[in-house]
């Protein structure tokens, strides 16, 4: 009796912990109870950690993450897989044998708030496998630094050079790909790096090859309102918490986490900034570039007045290459044609609804790509043991999309 009433005790505070509200119309919502509830343990395991002293949370984290999900590059009967460093960063390529020549070629950066994660983890090797194999493209997975040890434009550098390597002639050569069929893409913060790559190489007049796509995978795209619509919907919402975000990002900034509060507050984009001019505040203005039933009830919070030396000590809140969305329309109207995904339950959603405004408005071509019962992440879970129908029908649209226009 005592062991089953224990059972028992143990049973209920399992399911509490677990269990979490979430709002109606989230695909599965059980899975991504249980998959927020493994997540919130890693980071709060990691926060006791780091304030004992013992290392960096992002350390733990990401030695978590390599137990548990980095594979070693194994090539099958369809795909050669290797590892080697495509303009000095580790990169796993996926080159399919045989078949059509020349092939299309993807470069792809993973997600994780520039701060965890890797191209060898199971879930971005098996994407890419599939890529690969579905597409006959060769599929290029790069392993750019993370935070702590790199920040801001470590990883954007990273990015850059493997793109510039990626689209030489002598990649394009050994690989045999067709220089006219050449797309950059990423999720979340590599979402961000995808959009700045295409940004940056669309403008560069020396290059003889160009990225003729850009597939971004619920991007993050800038850091000056942590109250759009979706941060102030989904605020509370698995798997990316609308602090999570903000740490992420001053991470990734190579600032304090001590101003976390103030931009969780909007204080650093308060209108006495004098480093936040009128026309930076109009490129994310989401009350004229969301559409009225992303809008719904929700209203801007703009203070007048917040703290001032943010900017100064954290410049990179204001840099286009860490923030895309807010690149001048000249820019954008440069850059190849995009794919967006965004998810109604994600913080980021109206980061990317924002950025498909905006390369529209520039005359680029874009498909948005929205997912009403998605989350943030939901691509990756498209395999087992994290399976999500969500998760799948988004990697098929997805592969889909860049086959009909790659």
């Amino acid at each position: 009796m005592r062991l089953r009433l224990a059972g028992a005790v143990l049973l209920a505070a399992a399911a509490y912990y677990v269990y979490l509200p979430l709002p109606k119309g989230v695909c599965e919502p059980w899975k991504l109870m249980l998959l927020d509830a493994l997540f919130r343990s890693f980071m709060k395991a990691s926060d006791v950690a780091h304030s004992m002293g013992m290392c960096h949370r992002l350390h733990l984290l990401n030695q978590v993450v390599s137990w548990l999900e980095v594979i070693d590059a194994r090539s099958s009967p369809t795909l050669h897989v290797t590892d080697f460093a495509l303009g000095g960063v580790p990169t796993r390529v996926f080159q399919p044998k045989g078949g059509e020549k020349p092939k299309r070629g993807v470069i792809y950066f993973h997600g994780g708030g520039w701060a965890l994660g890797s191209g060898r983890m199971r879930s971005y090797d098996l994407l890419c496998r599939k890529m690969a194999e579905d597409l006959d493209a060769v599929v290029m997975s790069v392993d750019y630094r993370l935070a702590p040890e790199a920040v801001f434009p470590d990883q954007y550098h990273d990015a850059l050079a493997a793109s510039r390597a990626f689209l030489s002639s002598e990649v394009l050569e050994r690989y045999g790909i067709d220089p006219q069929r050449v797309c950059v893409s990423g999720d979340s913060a590599g979402g961000n790096l995808a959009a700045a790559v295409a940004q940056e190489l669309s403008s560069d007049d020396t290059l003889a090859v160009k990225f003729k796509a850009q597939a971004l995978v619920y991007p993050v795209l800038q850091a000056l309102d942590f109250y759009t619509p979706s941060y102030q919907q989904n605020h509370a919402v698995p798997i990316l918490y609308r602090p999570y975000m903000a740490r992420f990002w001053l991470e990734y900034l190579g600032a304090d986490r001590s101003l976390e509060p103030l931009l969780l507050a909007n204080n650093h984009s308060s209108l006495d900034q004098p480093a936040i001019g009128a026309s930076t505040r109009s490129k994310l203005d989401w009350t004229a570039l969301l559409p009225s039933e992303r809008r719904k009830h929700f209203r801007p919070v703009l203070k007048e007045t917040g703290s001032p030396g943010v900017m100064g000590v954290v410049p990179g809140l204001v840099d286009v290459r860490a923030a895309p969305l807010l690149a001048e329309q000249e820019v954008l109207g440069r850059t190849p044609k995009a794919y967006v995904m965004t998810c109604e339950f994600d913080v980021l959603r109206d980061d990317g609804l924002m950025y498909v405004t905006r390369l529209q408005d520039a005359g680029v071509s874009v498909t948005s790509d929205h997912y009403e019962d998605g989350f943030h992440g939901c691509m990756v879970f498209a395999f087992l043991p994290m399976m999500s129908h969500v998760g799948q029908r988004s990697m098929d649209n997805y592969i889909r999309w860049l086959d009909q226009n790659l």
